[in-house]
């Protein structure tokens, strides 16, 4: 840096995962930690939601974002690749490149780099004059991210590195994989900085770097200090000192090191991703990923291990901090109003008729549920039914009557029958993320193919798109008694005289989502690990409140508690 050597000491923070009020909360106790860099992603599916549509404001503003590190000393290292991971929906892809049943993504696709060249004309302009070069912090920027995890297409990679070159971006490009031969070869490109991503064995990491990369820097562009969770799974956690002990040992050794993550956030809304390993496995809400500092912002005993690591190799002086944020318990908030979404349909989608059930992009749509309808003749003698595929998990209604799931997982049939007069048959199929990582990142949503009763396919369908993006339409009737284990939207008001950070805890709810002033916080499930949903202050205003719970299984009691503390584990 200006001709002088120098170490970076960075952390991840992604702004898309943080409301915007509280990013110079979260950078200014990186900075206090004695970082000297931030690191963030660029999700291409929050910038353009809908192909030739581009957004960045409130969350998506991204310049705001980086002008707030630079203000607070930080340089700040991007990372636009197409693809990102980061436990994101589709890895950062947007859903709307699926609409094409034959695009070819992360290769040399022309109808996938034609989109990609779109993008970039318009989100790297807003990089030039954040640069280094043009004054700005931004000192580096990845052309992408663990393409050797995935493929080996070079012309791929070159034609990345040239898109971003043509556009002027002039800083330090690089590339990051794993510390394997596979991933080093598949995942570089010719002149362009490789360094490393793991969790352990620095010497071994960085070693096999160098085997591939003689005397370039040892660069570890994530440092794995903590990780993500699944639904069902027990939340993770790394010992606070194992984590401090490995960053100790790679600064001392002179490498520069990337926290990933130093502050993780939450997936609010739909924007969760999901693995697939041997089973579909989708992230929960809370990305707080064992971090220095929690989901919530607070600081965490691995935050002071970590702190105690830096100190031992440069001066940090006093430890200061921003002002602490207040968290609030604002007690039971009882969900006086409720309206069946049967009832609700026409108020919140538009009937699309089709032959055959298609899929969640086919039909203009991103994330959320769809309702597909359709009626069969009887009688008929009871046998399987079967959804061919399902992504990732449909509620069976009989006449309106639950009858049971079909999912991705082992519940992949359905027995009934049908009786002399016929049936309504509804499909209420939820899409609970696309998969991030690996070789199945092509993952429609939705119906993928067909619904067989027997072993005969089922046509004429009615659909319902219910993207849960505007329930403006949606009315309420005082809580009358619902049909059991329906799917209902349940709406209460609470009243905040001080604002501050707050938990939804949902005892006795099953599985659904949560809507603060019309902002989706996210999703809950009953099987954890994650017990509460956070609720930053800024979501909410002084006065009246409103909250509106949707609840696939319905609940006996309609009612939630706003409470001060996180339940996480």
């Amino acid at each position: 840096m200006n001709d002088e050597p120098i170490q970076l000491i960075s952390g991840a923070i992604h702004y898309f995962r943080i409301v915007p009020e509280y990013w110079e909360d979260r950078l200014r106790k990186l900075k206090a930690c004695g970082f000297n860099c931030v690191e963030t992603y660029i999700p291409w599916n929050l910038h353009e939601p809908k192909e030739g549509e581009f957004n960045f404001s409130g969350i998506a503003d991204v310049e705001e974002f980086i002008r707030i590190a630079e203000k607070v000393g930080l340089y700040v290292i991007a990372r636009p690749s197409p693809y990102i991971c980061a436990e994101w929906e589709f890895g950062g892809l947007p859903s709307w490149l699926l609409a094409d049943s034959n695009m070819r993504v992360r290769s040399h696709y022309e109808p996938y780099l034609e989109k990609v060249d779109n993008y970039y004309d318009v989100l790297l302009e807003r990089f030039k004059p954040l640069l280094q070069t043009n004054g700005g912090p931004i000192i580096a920027m990845q052309i992408e991210n663990e393409y050797g995890s995935y493929g080996n297409d070079k012309r791929y990679l070159t034609y990345i590195k040239e898109a971003m070159v043509k556009r002027e971006i002039d800083v330090l490009l690089f590339t990051s994989d794993g510390p394997t031969d596979l991933m080093l070869q598949g995942g570089s490109v010719d002149n362009v900085l490789a360094t490393v991503n793991f969790g352990s064995r620095p010497k071994e990491s960085f070693a096999k770097l160098q085997e591939h990369f003689p005397n370039t820097p040892n660069i570890v562009m994530e440092y794995w200090n903590g990780w993500f969770d699944h639904w069902g799974e027990k939340h993770h956690q790394r010992d606070p000192q194992d984590a401090a002990d490995t960053f100790a040992e790679m600064l001392q050794s002179g490498a520069s090191v990337n926290f990933y993550m130093f502050h993780g956030g939450t997936n609010f809304g739909f924007y969760n991703g999901a693995n697939f390993d041997e089973n579909y496995q989708p992230t929960i809400t809370s990305y707080d990923y064992d971090c220095p500092i929690s989901e919530t912002g607070d600081l965490t005993p691995k935050f002071h291990a970590v702190r105690e690591a830096v100190a031992k190799h440069k001066d940090l002086g006093e430890l200061v901090l921003p002002e602490p944020i207040p968290k609030k318990k604002y007690g039971t908030v009882k969900m006086k109003e409720s309206n069946n979404l049967f009832e609700a349909l026409n108020q919140i989608s538009n009937l699309v008729k089709n032959t055959h059930p298609v899929s969640m992009e086919k039909l203009g749509q991103d994330y959320g549920f769809v309702l597909y309808r359709t009626f069969l003749k009887g009688p008929l003698d009871e046998a399987p039914l079967t959804i061919q595929d399902v992504r990732d998990r449909a509620l069976v209604y009989v006449n309106q009557e639950f009858k049971g799931v079909i999912d991705r997982w082992e519940n992949n049939k359905l027995m009934i029958e049908v009786p002399e007069e016929g049936i309504q048959l509804d499909l209420l199929v939820e899409n609970m993320g696309r998969i991030n990582y690996g070789p199945l990142l092509n993952d429609p949503k939705g119906i993928t193919e067909g619904v067989r009763f027997e072993r005969q396919f089922l046509f004429d369908w009615e659909i319902y798109s219910l993207p849960m993006d505007n329930l403006e339409n949606l009315t309420f009737n005082e809580n009358q008694l619902q049909p059991e284990e329906n799917p209902i939207f349940y709406m209460g008001t609470f009243e905040v005289k001080e604002i501050g950070d707050t938990f939804v805890e949902l005892a006795g709810w099953k599985k659904g989502i949560v809507l603060v002033n019309g902002f989706n916080i996210g999703r809950y499930w009953e099987i954890g690990p994650q017990k509460t949903l956070y609720i930053p202050g800024p979501l909410l205003k002084k006065g009246i409140n409103e909250i509106v719970v949707f609840d696939m299984h319905g609940t006996k009691n309609p009612e939630i508690e706003l409470i001060d503390t996180h339940k996480l584990g």
